[in-house]
């Protein structure tokens, strides 16, 4: 995984998975995959999935890059704990999946827990896994 800083600001980790190097093939499969991982963790709780593809198609001002044909966010929680309300700025968690034609570029903003980055790390970069399990 590669890590930006996003608008100079914004720590995201991102990966870009080649279609050939992986057995998904489209959005839906890859998000559905990502929700059986945060179902089966023992203090995540998932919320919800956003289409913003169709969302930003939607909006008369929207403007979608070219080489995005598919984009949606898994939105979940982790919330191990709860100290103070400003930890609420930076919850929930979100993983964006975009298909760029040949492609996925799947990302998440750092969170303030090495745990979950961690673990959303492992999550992503299994995606390009798959090839070999489904072989």
């Amino acid at each position: 995984m590669k890590e930006v800083l996003l608008q100079e600001k914004y720590p995201v980790y991102y990966l870009e998975i080649d279609k050939a190097d992986t057995s998904f093939t489209n959005v839906d499969d890859i998000i559905a995959y990502l929700k059986a991982k945060v179902e089966d963790h023992k203090a995540a709780k998932y919320i919800a999935e956003f289409d913003h593809y169709a969302h930003t198609k939607g909006l008369e001002q929207g403007e979608i890059s070219d080489d995005i044909i598919a984009a949606k966010n898994l939105v979940f929680c982790f919330g191990i704990t709860l100290p103070n309300p400003q930890v609420m700025a930076v919850r929930p968690r979100s993983i964006g999946i975009c298909d760029m034609k040949d492609r996925f570029v799947i990302d998440f903003l750092e969170a303030p827990i090495q745990l979950a980055n961690d673990t959303m790390e492992q999550w992503v970069k299994s995606i390009a896994n798959q090839l070999e399990v489904a072989a």
